[in-house]
C-alpha cells in the first residue's frame, strides 16, 4: 500500500491572533505551531509531507528536512490551498489533509483516519468529533448508511433547524482523499459565495452529487482536533498539549511534585527517577539524565546528566551541560560551560563560556568574566580546585589542577597546578577611626 500524502494548510494569517508574526508560527510547548502537525505526520509513516504557505514563506525556515514547501500564491481559501499543491498528489495515494492550526492531531488518529478510509472504500472520509458544546461549528448529518449526508454550518441564526442544532458531532476540517478522485474534483470547486473563495468542503459536496459516498471516522478525543483562531485558545491549547507532555514523563518514571507550577518544553528529555520540584521551567532541547533533583529552575537547552542536583532558582542557558554527580545551587547562573563530574558551583555565582574539572569546588559568588566588550573568552578551571568565595575569572584564564583562589581576588594571571592565587590589596586597620570626628575625607579614607 502506498503511504498517504499529507498536506498541512498553513497560509492563512490568523488575523485574530493580532500579531506581526503568522499566526502558525506561535510557539505550543516550545515548537511553532505548525511543526505540531508535521511531526505528527512523519511518525505516522507519511510518504510526503506538503506545507502550504504564503506567498511570503515565512514558514520555509523551520520545516524538517525533507518536508515540502509550495506557495499559496492568492488568499483564495482552503480549496486553492490544496490545488495550489495538486502537483504534490499522488492519484495512486491517500491523501490526508491537515490544518497547521490544528495542532494536537496525533501520529496514531492520522494513522486510525487513514486505516478507516480505506476500510469504508469511499473516495473521501471526513474525521469528526463529538463536542459537549457544538455552538458554532458545523454539525454533521448522517445517511442511514452511517456516511456523511451534510454539514450545516451554525454560524448565525437560521443556518439549521432546532432539530439539526441537537446534533453534537462535528467537522474537525480534517480530511482523507483517494489521490485520484481529488486531483479530478478540484478543478471543478467555484468561486461562487460570499467570500468568493474556493473551499475544500465542496468537493465532498461534488463527490455526493455523483453519486459516491463519503465516510466519516469518529475522533473520540476531541482534543486531539481543536483549533486554535486567537491567543484565548492558544492558551487553551497548550494547557492540553502540557498536561500531556507532564503525564509523558511522569508514566516513564520521572516526578513531577506539581505540574500545575511546571512548564516542560516538547523536546525536552528527562530520565527515570528524577524529581522535577515545582516553579521549574524547562526548555528546547534539554536532557537531563536519571536520578536527578531539578528544583525551582529555568533550564533552556541544557545537558544534565545522571544525579545531578540544580537549583533552587538556578538559570541554566544554552550550552550548558552539567556532568554526572556535579551540582548546581542557589541563585547560580550557568551559561555555555562544562561542569565536570561531581564539581559544584554552590551559589550566588555565574559561570560563563567556562570549563570546570571533576570535582572541584567554588565558592559562593564566583564569577567568570567573559567578555571584553568585543569578544567572548573562555576560563579553564581544573580538577579538584579550591575556589575562595567572592573570586571574579577575568577570561581568558586558566586555573590549574588542585589549585586554590584566596577570597575576594579578582585573578587576570593563569594559576599553576597546585597554586594558591592571592589577587587583592592588603587589609591594614586604622585604629581608633570611630572617634574621630566627622568632617571632610582625611587622605586615609580617600
Amino acid at each position: 500500500m502506498t503511504p498517504p500524502t499529507v498536506l498541512i494548510l498553513a497560509a492563512g494569517q490568523g488575523t485574530r491572533m493580532r500579531s506581526a508574526m503568522p499566526k502558525v508560527l506561535h510557539e505550543l510547548c516550545g515548537r511553532p505551531m505548525v511543526l505540531w502537525p508535521v511531526h505528527a505526520a512523519l511518525e505516522a509513516g507519511a510518504g510526503k509531507v506538503v506545507v502550504v504557505d504564503s506567498p511570503a514563506k515565512a514558514l520555509e525556515a523551520i520545516l524538517p528536512e525533507g518536508v515540502g514547501l509550495v506557495v499559496q500564491p492568492e488568499s483564495n481559501g482552503t480549496g486553492g490551498a490544496v490545488l495550489a499543491a495538486s502537483a504534490q498528489i499522488d492519484p495512486q495515494a491517500a491523501v490526508v489533509i491537515l490544518s497547521g492550526d490544528v495542532p494536537l492531531v496525533s501520529a496514531q488518529a492520522i494513522t486510525e483516519l487513514v486505516a478507516a478510509h480505506i476500510a469504508a472504500g469511499t473516495p473521501a472520509t471526513m474525521a469528526t468529533t463529538i463536542l459537549a458544546d457544538p455552538s458554532g461549528y458545523g454539525r454533521v448529518v448522517r445517511d442511514g448508511a452511517g456516511n456523511v449526508q451534510r454539514v450545516v454550518e451554525t454560524k448565525k441564526a437560521g443556518d439549521a433547524t432546532s432539530e439539526e442544532l441537537q446534533i453534537d458531532e462535528v467537522n474537525t476540517g480534517i480530511y482523507v482523499f483517494n489521490g485520484e478522485a481529488l486531483l479530478a474534483t478540484l478543478p471543478h470547486l467555484s468561486a461562487d459565495n460570499a467570500q468568493a473563495e474556493l473551499y475544500l468542503p465542496q468537493v465532498l459536496d461534488l463527490l455526493r452529487a455523483e453519486g459516491q459516498a463519503v465516510a466519516a471516522h469518529k475522533v473520540n478525543d476531541p482534543g486531539l482536533v481543536l483549533g486554535i483562531n486567537d491567543r484565548v485558545a492558544l492558551a487553551e491549547v497548550t494547557a492540553l498539549a502540557q498536561r500531556a507532555i507532564h503525564e509523558r514523563h511522569m508514566r516513564a518514571g520521572v516526578t513531577i511534585v506539581d505540574p500545575a507550577a511546571t512548564a516542560i518544553d516538547v523536546e525536552v528529555e528527562i530520565g527515570q527517577d528524577t524529581t522535577i520540584e515545582p516553579f521549574t521551567t524547562i526548555k528546547g532541547a534539554t536532557k537531563i539524565g536519571a536520578g536527578c533533583t531539578i528544583r525551582h529552575a529555568y533550564i533552556i537547552e541544557s545537558t544534565i546528566e545522571d544525579g545531578v542536583s540544580v537549583g533552587p532558582f538556578a538559570y541554566l542557558r544554552p550550552g550548558t551541560h552539567l556532568q554526572q554527580g556535579s551540582k548546581i545551587g542557589t541563585f547560580v547562573e550557568v551559561k555555555n560551560s562544562d561542569i565536570g563530574r561531581g564539581a559544584k558551583v554552590p551559589h550566588l555565582s555565574y559561570i560563563g563560556d567556562a570549563d570546570v574539572g571533576e570535582q572541584s569546588n567554588l565558592g559562593a559568588g564566583t564569577i567568570t568574566a567573559n567578555y571584553d566588550g568585543k569578544s567572548k573568552h573562555r576560563t579553564t578551571i581544573g580538577k579538584r580546585v579550591r575556589g575562595g568565595v567572592d573570586t571574579a575569572l577575568v577570561a581568558p584564564v586558566t586555573v590549574g589542577d588542585d589549585a586554590w583562589t584566596a577570597a575576594g581576588s579578582t585573578i587576570t594571571e593563569d594559576i599553576p597546578p597546585g597554586a594558591l592565587g592571592v589577587a587583592r590589596a592588603r587589609q591594614r586597620n586604622v585604629e581608633d577611626y570611630a572617634d574621630r570626628p566627622r568632617g571632610p575625607l582625611d587622605s586615609e579614607e580617600r
